[in-house]
């Protein structure tokens, strides 16, 4: 895996006109328009990439744009990969191991989620605070590859608390609400029942989803600090706002952007 890890990484490299890239961007589900805010110098599809998987999900476009966003230089995933669609773990994280061998230290990771605390509304923006890892396979299974990371890297602090408290600062600047919560991450494709919503309210969780978990802990692997917030797309504060459907989460992802790319530009202008 190693191999095919640098093979992706001196691909890139040369794109990248030998300038420092440390923030990388994971665009999630209907909120991969956010890429039209950054001043890309390259669009390069994932199937240009040696040994790079390719998204099979729609709202994903499957481009890694290179450019500026907030007066920093940044490297961005439109489009992410999913333990659902078929691919091992291994191939689930791979992008994240890639950013990481090109130089990247600060990982910034955006998604849509089912609200499971009733106090969310449709469109919230959720800072996570924290994970829930209920995928049945876990990332760091097999081999460790020790030029990657520790056999057993800590959890304690996987969305760090620096940059959390500078989203918050910026959000009170630009007058955007933010909530505040425990993601739990799960296979998929499906999504939740009734019983599983409040199975995973009991747990602790605030807010779920089917991806994120698996890419955090690899980069916490690898020693990166993470930023990770949801789009908050339905709600168990009644049975009627729990039901949901692909196009209507892309639809609400889309609705959010504005305000999370405000945020986000804002944020990175400030590491």
């Amino acid at each position: 895996m190693y191999e095919k890890i640098k093979n992706s990484a001196e691909y890139i490299a040369h794109f990248l006109n030998n300038e420092e890239y440390t923030i990388g961007i994971i665009l999630g589900t209907g909120l991969g328009e956010l890429g039209k805010s950054i001043e890309i110098k390259h669009t390069l599809p994932y199937s240009t990439i040696p040994d790079f998987p390719v998204s099979t999900v729609q709202g994903h476009k499957g481009n890694l744009l290179i450019g500026k966003f907030g007066g920093k230089n940044v490297i961005a995933m439109q489009g992410r990969f999913h333990f659902y669609e078929g691919y091992p773990m291994t191939e689930v994280t791979f992008p994240v191991r890639v950013l990481h061998e090109i130089g990247v230290k600060h990982l910034f990771v955006s998604n849509a989620a089912g609200g499971v605390n009733t106090n969310y509304l449709v469109g919230d923006l959720m800072v996570i605070t924290d994970h829930i890892n209920l995928f049945p396979e876990h990332p760091l299974r097999g081999h460790n590859l020790d030029e990657l990371g520790p056999r057993f890297p800590g959890m304690t602090d996987a969305y760090s608390p620096r940059i959390i408290k500078i989203a918050n600062e910026c959000a009170r600047q630009l007058d955007i609400k933010l909530q505040h919560g425990v993601y739990a991450g799960l296979q998929g494709p499906s999504f939740e029942t009734p019983a599983e919503y409040n199975w995973i309210r009991v747990i602790g969780g605030d807010a779920v989803g089917m991806s994120t978990v698996p890419e955090i802990i690899v980069a916490r692997h690898m020693g990166m600090e993470c930023f990770g917030m949801s789009v908050i797309t339905n709600s168990t504060a009644s049975p009627e706002l729990i039901k949901t459907n692909h196009a209507e989460v892309q639809d609400i992802g889309n609705t959010a952007q504005p305000r999370m790319t405000a945020l986000f530009r804002e944020i990175i202008s400030k590491l």
